[in-house]
């Protein structure tokens, strides 16, 4: 395989994970902040630190008002990762690779994409905003199992599950990172943890699974424990690394990459829940999010 197809492989599914994520943390931070009072509200400010994005935003934008973060996350132009980008990323990639990709996949992502440009301004009103982002989460999700389904498993669409893994896992450490953060720093929102950490998990669309696993009651320490170290939760970081791990296997010359990766599960299996969160949850974070990124540099390095 070209490295060329390799390397647009991997980063559509980034690009299609990343508009996913993004849609579903906009829709349910709506919906949260509808269930915590105004001065105890963290507003929309987090989002732009769980992208990573907030340099880019004030760099456009004077305040972080609703209208505004929700435009610059959905169908800013200006932004490279607002979900509208992301799908025109995805879709621009897909079409220079038309001959590995089933036709399947390219009809979803061609549609999503003819759609968000003609109803962008729905994103911004409250009628029809829910509707646009549960869209986007459906039409992401249509794209990955319908390559899943129909795409031959070789090398191509080992690049394409392993760029879908790693923006994943490093957008489950940021939601992590950015919602503990809040809770510690903000004394108004103490009464409204279980809120919080709910949230947490509806962003990851891990309610459901986590009530199966840990029980009915939602606390702090047990959703940590779930969305990182839970084995069989196909969004927690361990589950990702372990994911990226068995796909690698399947790649030639990836012995050093198949190294960086155990190096951050190990660090995973020698960690305890408790213990990060009493000595430094950020710390741990950061890690992870440095490792991810040595993931990449070193995957980038050998095949691209």
């Amino acid at each position: 395989m070209l490295s060329r197809v390799a390397e647009t492989l991997y980063w559509t599914a980034r690009y299609v994970e990343r508009a996913e994520n993004i849609a579903r943390l906009v829709n349910v931070n709506s919906l949260f902040l509808m269930d915590v009072p105004k001065e105890a509200s963290p507003g929309w400010e987090p989002l732009l630190d769980i992208i990573g994005a907030r340099d880019a935003f004030f760099e456009i934008y004077q305040v972080a008002s609703e209208k505004n973060v929700i435009k610059f996350l959905t169908v800013e132009k200006r932004n490279p990762s607002s979900i509208r980008n992301c799908i025109s990323a995805a879709r621009s990639n897909m079409r220079t690779v038309r001959d590995v990709v089933p036709k399947e996949v390219w009809e979803i992502v061609n549609k999503l994409d003819l759609e968000i440009d003609a109803t962008s301004n729905d994103f911004l009103t409250k009628r029809g905003q829910s509707k646009s982002l549960e869209k986007v989460v459906k039409h992401c999700l249509l794209t990955l199992g319908a390559m899943e389904a129909t795409m031959s498993h070789d090398d191509g669409f080992y690049f394409w599950r392993i760029g879908s893994l790693i923006e994943r896992a490093d957008m489950t450490s940021r939601i992590i990172d950015v919602r503990s953060a809040i809770e510690k720093d903000d004394d108004y929102l103490l009464p409204f943890k279980n809120i919080q950490w709910t949230s947490v998990l509806h962003s990851l669309s891990a309610y459901q699974m986590y009530r199966q696993r840990m029980g009915v009651r939602v606390r702090p320490n047990d959703v940590l424990d779930f969305v990182i170290y839970d084995e069989r939760f196909p969004r927690s970081i361990y589950w990702c690394l372990n994911e990226i791990k068995r796909n690698l296997v399947k790649l030639p010359r990836s012995e050093n990459l198949m190294l960086r990766v155990e190096h951050s599960i190990s660090e995973i299996d020698e960690s305890d829940v408790k213990e990060i969160v009493t000595v430094s949850l950020a710390n741990f974070i950061d890690e992870l999010q440095i490792d991810f990124a040595d993931i990449h540099n070193t995957l980038a390095e050998q095949y691209f």
